[in-house]
């Protein structure tokens, strides 16, 4: 009787080490847990306690307002006012615009050196667009959380200010991720190109990871400028004495340092549009 519990004993001393690690293999292997990695792992919460929440927003229809000039006269306010998410860019105002650009933002992509615009208006932002999400971009050396970051040091100073407000950050690996996207779509190197993504790249990319369908407005095609009777515009629609959009377009690509890509930027859209559910208007896009 003894022996055989003995043996017993020696073998539960034996398969119990074992069951322990085959269920911590299955743990490791199997489903993720439950939790913010359910959202968009590529948007981190900014909260004083840390970044630890994904963005978890999901859209069927988005509408995507571009900040150009093209927008006035458009007349379609009421039109994006009644799509489910709206995105917008940096610090685009809808008041005295609401005709042409609806009164509703659910999003807005914020590029780092936009951040102190919305900071000058900060009860307007923070405050009283209490419905609004906020997608920060930057570069490493503006958003690092280690105390050097003085974008993040500004964004966590109106998250303490503002609790309810949700501010969100584009990690450093999804910035890596849009730079691998713009070299697989041109065969450029980016950084090596002197080139900045623009907030409408973020915003875009935003939208696809996001929506089921995209309807962007007052955004032109990558020949528009070069058609010679293309409307001149405003480079932004609320600012009166900016450089018309097609020369601030021109001026951009073909800048050796520093500037952003608009035009190529918009040809890639339009192969996107190709594998994605998207529709350009005001003007419309042919394909």
């Amino acid at each position: 009787m003894k022996s055989q519990m003995s043996r017993w004993l020696c073998l539960l001393s034996v398969s119990l080490p074992l069951l322990f690690w085959f269920g911590h293999v299955i743990r490791r292997d199997g489903p993720p847990p439950v939790g913010p990695s359910t959202g968009l792992s590529g948007y981190m919460r900014i909260t004083p306690g840390g970044m630890d929440q994904f963005l978890d927003k999901r859209c069927n229809q988005c509408a995507l307002v571009s900040s150009s000039g093209q927008m006035l006269g458009a007349g379609v306010g009421e039109e994006i006012d009644n799509i489910g998410c709206v995105i917008r860019m940096n610090n685009a105002p809808t008041l005295r615009f609401e005709g042409d650009v609806g009164t509703r933002t659910s999003i807005r992509v914020v590029s780092h050196t936009s951040v102190p615009l919305l900071v000058k208006n900060e009860r307007y932002y923070f405050q009283q667009s209490a419905d609004t999400t906020y997608v920060v971009w930057g570069p490493e050396r503006n958003m690092r959380q280690d105390g050097k970051g003085r974008i993040f040091n500004t964004l966590l100073k109106v998250t303490m200010k503002y609790p309810n407000v949700r501010i969100y950050a584009v990690t450093r690996e999804k910035i890596q991720y849009c730079d691998s996207v713009f070299q697989n779509e041109t065969g450029k190197n980016r950084m090596k190109t002197g080139a900045f993504l623009s907030t409408g790249f973020f915003a875009m990319i935003l939208a696809i990871d996001m929506c089921n369908s995209i309807h962007v407005y007052g955004m032109i095609d990558d020949n528009y400028c070069s058609r010679a009777n293309h409307s001149i515009v405003p480079y932004h629609y609320y600012e009166k004495n900016r450089i018309d959009e097609c020369k601030m377009y021109k001026v951009h690509e073909h800048t050796q340092r520093g500037g952003h890509r608009f035009i190529t930027e918009k040809a890639i859209y339009a192969r996107w549009a190709t594998r994605h559910k998207m529709e350009f208007k005001h003007p419309s896009w042919n394909f």
